[in-house]
């Protein structure tokens, strides 16, 4: 958006959208200070962190207090460290949801219990409206957990019955088939994404056109060199995946992106972020 307020004609309007807000404070500070500076317009809440609560939440949703400038949605958590919200979750391991990978080989062999999945699904979206006093406006998966079988099923019909106005993310990219192989954990999220599509359009659900932001996470990465290529070809509405941060404690112990995150905050707090939108024709929603 331009210095006068008026969005310049003929733009693309997508989302660029940073996950994990309650992982830890420091990361939530650095999300709100981006927020508050537009340089992000949607948030994804992970209430079944530690350090997730009413004060956090608050802080988050103050920003849209004079008018409306971020989505914010849900970050479902279903696997380790983190541990269920609801009652008598299974299978569980120490306490906590199966790591990414068990989670993901009982996803596909249908060995996860639907009903507590779905009573999972459901508590996280209420603690949401506990912690934020409305629904969420769209719901994702942390790592991508949404898009598992039989989690993908559940988490579709509990969305039906509890929040049918939200939409819900799908990872599919707007690329030529021949770069998808560049990724492979980008060609891995479309091909779980073209299912994931069609199951939420036959519950009568909102998705994205398009997705972006996957890279290995590699300490080497240059987020200054990748992140101009997450907008060739993204579509109106399309999501960019992002995980500004900043590094304490509670964030080592939680999760193994740290300094990662640092980078791309200072690639979106600095001066020359808005004009890498402005010369791709791209403006946040």
């Amino acid at each position: 958006m331009s210095a006068s307020g008026v969005e310049p004609p003929g733009r693309r309007r997508i989302w660029l959208c940073a996950d994990d807000y309650g992982i830890s404070g420091s990361v939530n500070a650095a999300i709100r200070d981006l927020a508050a500076r537009g340089r992000l317009n949607a948030v994804s809440a992970l209430v079944a962190a530690p350090s997730f609560g009413r004060a956090e939440a608050a802080a988050l949703g103050v920003l849209n207090s004079a008018a409306p400038r971020l989505a914010i949605g849900l970050h479902l958590a279903l696997t380790a460290p983190f541990r269920p919200m609801s009652d008598g979750y299974a299978p569980v391991r120490g306490g906590a949801f199966l790591p990414l990978a068990a989670t993901f080989c009982h996803a596909v062999t249908r060995r996860l219990r639907s009903d507590a999945l779905a009573a999972e699904v459901a508590r996280q979206i209420d603690a949401f409206g506990d912690a934020f006093g409305r629904a969420p406006d769209f719901i994702d998966g942390h790592q991508h957990v949404h898009l598992f079988p039989q989690i993908t099923n559940v988490l579709l019909a509990v969305m039906k019955e509890r929040v049918p106005d939200a939409w819900v993310r799908q990872c599919g990219r707007a690329l030529p088939f021949a770069e998808r192989f560049d990724d492979r954990k980008g060609l891995f999220l479309d091909l779980l994404s073209w299912r994931f599509r069609r199951r939420a359009a036959a519950h009568g659900l909102r998705t994205n056109p398009a997705f972006a932001g996957t890279y290995d996470f590699g300490e080497t990465a240059d987020f200054a060199d990748l992140f101009p290529r997450f907008l060739n070809g993204l579509p109106e509405g399309g999501v960019v995946m992002c995980h500004p941060g900043f590094v304490d404690d509670e964030l080592r112990r939680l999760d193994p992106l740290t300094t990662l995150r640092e980078k791309e905050y200072t690639y979106f707090a600095a001066d020359s972020f808005p004009a890498v939108l402005a010369s791709r024709g791209i403006a946040l929603v």
